[in-house]
């Protein structure tokens, strides 16, 4: 029994051990499970209170926020309001440079359209006048006949601009008959004082127009040679010609003038013989080109300006004079009017001292008599006062064959 009971004791014991183990290990759970179940509330209203500041701070943020945009808008609109007023002079002045940008823009498609249509026009004229071109250059080249022809014409509208007229101041190809046989210039000029020039357009232009069409420079300076050969030939052989003395008669200047139909014709020769002018004067043949031609020309038609005043002057010298003498044959008529028209008056007042003194008055011894007249008086007539006024500004009226001299000096 006593080992019974001391085994329930143990037993006891060992349970009682383990009940307080138990509880001591309890109890040490429960306060780590409290400790951790505290750590965890602390952390859990770390959390809530942070996130209650974070959600505070948002709040607040957001607020500051709102009320600086709406601050910031404000301040924009107002800002804005006054960059308006600012801006409005430049507003308007860009809206003026717009819409005169864009007139000036309208302005400038236009006259660039009219700038086009007018270049086209002249490419159009360029390329016709090159086609005419070629054409002449080929005309030309056909002979001799049609250069010549060609220069003629160019003369003959040389001479009608400078104000010359054709079968007055100028003939085209007047033949001549000379003991060297038939000799014709192209044109005769008539100067004033019956006076002729002798002008020639027979001017070779082939090798000109050779060197024109070459192409390589030997063959062209060939031909530009070829073509100062032949000018110096064609002024040797007008020299020969001597058309200054088949018109000996009528005056004529001793030379000759060799038309040359453009100027860049002459200068092509002169450049290959730079004496060209000077040789050709000695030989009494003066080179000229429708620029000096028309000076020339314009030179005459004052000569024949001149000539026609002085002519005119003369004809007026003689109607003065027939004018005059008429004025004084006129004059002798009326100082013989105005001496009848004085015999007359002295007429008048005889009569009408006679009339008064010898007839009215017995008349008027009628009326003294009571005679019935009736109711008509016997008029009072007065002698005549006054008389023809006389010519005193008349010169004496000179004999009908000694008409007065009259000085008419020509404009």
């Amino acid at each position: 029994m006593n080992a019974t009971l001391v085994l329930s004791l143990v037993v006891l014991a060992l349970v009682a051990g383990l009940a307080a183990s138990l509880w001591a290990l309890m109890r040490a759970q429960s306060a780590l499970v409290v400790e951790r179940a505290q750590s965890r509330l602390g952390d859990a209203s770390t959390d809530i209170l942070r996130a209650q500041a974070t959600a505070t701070a948002e709040a607040v943020a957001d607020q500051l926020v709102k009320r600086a945009a709406e601050k910031f808008e404000a301040q924009g609109v107002l800002a804005q309001t006054k960059l308006e007023e600012q801006l409005k002079p430049v507003a308007v002045s860009l809206a003026k440079f717009h819409d005169q940008f864009v007139e000036d823009g309208k302005a400038r498609a236009e006259a660039t359209g009219g700038l086009k249509n007018q270049i086209e026009a002249l490419l159009k004229a360029s390329n016709e006048t090159q086609a005419e071109a070629r054409k002449l250059s080929t005309a030309l080249r056909r002979g001799a006949g049609v250069q010549g022809r060609w220069g003629e014409q160019i003369l003959l509208n040389v001479l009608e601009s400078a104000g010359l007229i054709e079968h007055f101041d100028f003939d085209q190809q007047p033949s001549m008959d000379t003991e060297e046989g038939r000799r014709r210039p192209d044109v005769k000029v008539r100067l004033p004082g019956n006076g002729v020039i002798a002008i020639d357009a027979k001017c070779s232009l082939t090798a000109f127009l050779e060197a024109q069409e070459a192409l390589d420079d030997a063959t062209r300076e060939a031909a530009l040679d070829r073509y100062g050969q032949s000018i110096r030939a064609h002024v040797a052989g007008l020299s020969g010609k001597a058309y200054w003395d088949q018109f000996r008669d009528e005056r004529s200047p001793d030379f000759v003038a060799m038309f040359v139909p453009g100027d860049g014709y002459l200068a092509a020769a002169i450049e290959r013989i730079p004496d060209l002018m000077s040789q050709a004067m000695d030989r009494k043949v003066i080179i000229v080109t429708p620029t000096t031609l028309f000076a020339l020309c314009k030179v005459v038609a004052l000569g024949w300006r001149v000539q026609e005043q002085a002519e005119n002057a003369k004809e007026i010298a003689v109607l003065g004079r027939e004018l005059y003498k008429r004025l004084s044959v006129m004059g002798a008529h009326v100082a013989g009017v105005g001496k009848s028209l004085g015999d007359a008056v002295g007429k008048y007042n005889a009569f009408v001292g006679s009339l008064e003194g010898q007839v009215l008055t017995q008349a008027r011894r009628f009326e003294d008599l009571a005679v019935d007249h009736e109711g008509k008086s016997l008029p009072v007539l007065e002698a005549l006062e006054s008389a023809p006024r006389a010519l005193g500004k008349l010169a004496p009226t000179p004999a009908a064959d000694e008409p007065p001299i009259l000085t008419v000096r020509a404009g």
